[in-house]
């Protein structure tokens, strides 16, 4: 898949509505020059070409990732493969010089319908390329649920994972989407969904900043 790269008064239009997680990062200075996201590659079964779009926040305190074609589902009339859908997102980052960035915060939403009986799991795991650190997070859902759904991932302040200063590291995004028919009626069909036309529903990923030291 081509490169992408979207600055952050490209998509502004996107991003018409504040930006609101669960927990935010600490004071710390914002690069005052814009920063740059390229979408350098994406695979797996919930984001087939051309159904992942990643924009910047015009303050540089987050990006976001829109998915138009990510869905699980198990049950009546759902492909056997379709149970679980997973996307692996590498992204360069480019940032102004003398800073450095970690993940404080996600956000993912979506909607499920899940029978009784049924369960569902979403997950995410982040990490810089080469680098041993990495976190995950799980977040399970019991049917029966028919509703909208959101997830908040917060990071510790003392757990922050770091861009190495002066490097260029890659950075990771493996989520997946898992939806089990447990005990539900093999008649019907139970989904989760982590995708919208409507722009206003995607995952948001909160920055935090610091100065790297000088030298």
């Amino acid at each position: 898949m081509p490169s992408m790269v979207i600055a952050g008064s490209a998509m502004a239009a996107l991003l018409a509505s504040p930006i609101s997680v669960q927990g935010t990062p600490p004071s710390a200075p914002v690069p005052p020059d814009k920063i740059v996201v390229e979408l350098a590659t994406v695979n797996g079964s919930g984001c087939p070409e051309g159904t992942a779009a990643v924009a910047v926040a015009p303050d540089n305190t987050a990006f976001t990732v829109t998915y138009s074609d990510y869905m699980a589902k198990v049950g009546a009339g759902a492909d056997p493969t379709a149970f679980r859908k997973n996307c692996q997102l590498n992204l360069r980052v480019h940032v102004p010089q003398g800073f450095t960035y970690a993940i404080a915060a996600a956000d993912y939403r979506g909607f499920a319908h899940l029978e009784r009986g049924a369960t569902a799991l979403q997950k995410a795991n982040y990490y810089f390329q080469g680098s041993p650190h990495t976190t995950d997070a799980r977040h399970p859902f019991n049917g029966p649920y028919s509703d909208d759904w959101q997830t908040s991932d917060v990071t510790d302040i003392a757990a922050y994972v770091w861009a190495p200063c002066g490097e260029k590291r890659n950075f990771n995004i493996n989520t997946e989407l898992r939806v089990d028919a447990g005990s539900s009626n093999p008649a019907t069909t139970s989904f989760m969904a982590m995708d919208s036309t409507d722009a206003s529903v995607n995952t948001i990923y909160r920055l935090a900043w610091k100065e790297c030291p000088e030298g």
